[in-house]
């Protein structure tokens, strides 16, 4: 069980507090892309693994709670966090090893993910350009898989470094230990709360094979006269998709979708089909579909929705946004009547992709 504790600033080492930054009472707005008005106990910033370990060693933090937090763009804050919040800042991308076929990239945690994307582009690496404008850092990429328009992480990866929170060691893990599913990996079921993701290696390719098919890529593509297909024509096209139909947490408060594309088996399917001709669906491998999380809410009504400062997005409806000074438990309110309302219309219920503290 882990024991709350409160410290008295004086009690912190003072080795720790010259090697990295840890402060007390510190708010936590500016970290999380919904725009929270949460407070940390405490905050540090980690920009060397080796303050990382330093700090989950300290006898004055290892024994209250540990949140780690990396870009804040998938993350609700409905309370204050009584504990540690450790930043992981760590920066650096380097091209570790290549082949006839592909590039090995190593990037840090901290890197911001769609300046990754533009960085590997830039040198004629193809995978990632259908990854563009997503919010977050790179060490999320592998915990929440996640993917847009037909890619996902799982993909394009090759292996993690993690920092074992209580022995404090790095362990190296494959694709088969990450265990990818639907964003989901092993870091948010078994492992959940064990490790700190320091670096993630992605292998990609020297040729690039295009994926176009899904969504209004192709459209976008014709009406922007592309005449030959490169990563970077690509990679503009789902920043202009995401752009027009996705807010800028800069503008207004969000954590992009908020909601997952629920699966249901094919007979499920079948009997909404029927009601609703128009449902927005696709079939999976497993023969089950993939039903439009976004579609869903949209029929039920709530596009566009507003109560004070919580709302649901005019553009996308799988978008929860604070238009300035909703808490963190209206945003959540709002995401459990939409829940009921899609079951209650569908017989479908959707599950929470951010994580809620």
């Amino acid at each position: 069980m882990t024991i709350a504790v409160r410290i008295n600033v004086e009690y912190i080492s003072s080795k720790l507090l010259q090697i990295m930054t840890v402060t007390a009472n510190q708010p936590l707005k500016s970290y999380n892309t919904f725009g929270i008005d949460a407070q940390a106990a405490w905050l540090a910033h980690c920009t060397e693994v080796s303050q990382m370990q330093q700090i989950l060693s300290d006898k004055n933090f290892n024994q209250v709670p540990l949140l780690v937090l990396g870009g804040g763009s998938n993350i609700l804050f409905t309370r204050d966090w009584d504990g540690l919040v450790l930043r992981n800042e760590l920066k650096g991308i380097t091209i570790t090893s290549e082949d006839d076929e592909y590039v090995y990239v190593k990037a840090m945690a901290g890197e911001a993910w769609h300046p990754f994307v533009q960085w590997c582009i830039a040198r004629g690496l193809a995978g990632l350009e259908n990854l563009s404008l997503i919010p977050g850092n790179v060490g999320a990429s592998p915990m929440q898989n996640i993917g847009a328009y037909g890619v996902e992480i799982k993909d394009l990866f090759h292996e993690l470094e993690a920092l074992h929170i209580v022995d404090r060691s790095i362990t190296n893990f494959t694709a088969a230990d990450c265990k990818f599913g639907y964003r989901e990996s092993v870091f948010k079921r078994e492992l959940k709360n064990q490790f700190i993701i320091t670096s993630v290696t992605y292998r990609l390719s020297k040729q690039p094979t295009f994926n176009t098919s899904y969504g209004a890529i192709e459209q976008e593509l014709e009406r922007m006269g592309v005449q030959e297909l490169t990563t970077n024509t690509i990679s503009q096209a789902v920043i202009n998709i995401r752009s027009s139909k996705l807010p800028d947490p800069k503008q207004i408060g969000n954590a992009g979708s908020f909601f997952k594309n629920p699966e249901v088996p094919v007979t499920q399917f079948q009997i909404l089909q029927s009601a609703y001709p128009k449902v927005s669906a696709y079939p999976l491998a497993n023969g089950n579909y993939k039903l439009a999380a976004g579609w869903l809410i949209e029929q039920c009504g709530w596009k566009g929705f507003r109560s004070g400062d919580a709302g649901v997005h005019d553009k996308q409806a799988l978008v929860l946004v604070n238009h300035g000074l909703a808490t963190g438990n209206e945003i959540y309110e709002l995401s459990s009547e939409i829940i009921s309302s899609v079951q209650q219309k569908f017989g479908v219920v959707l599950e929470r992709e951010v994580n809620i503290i």
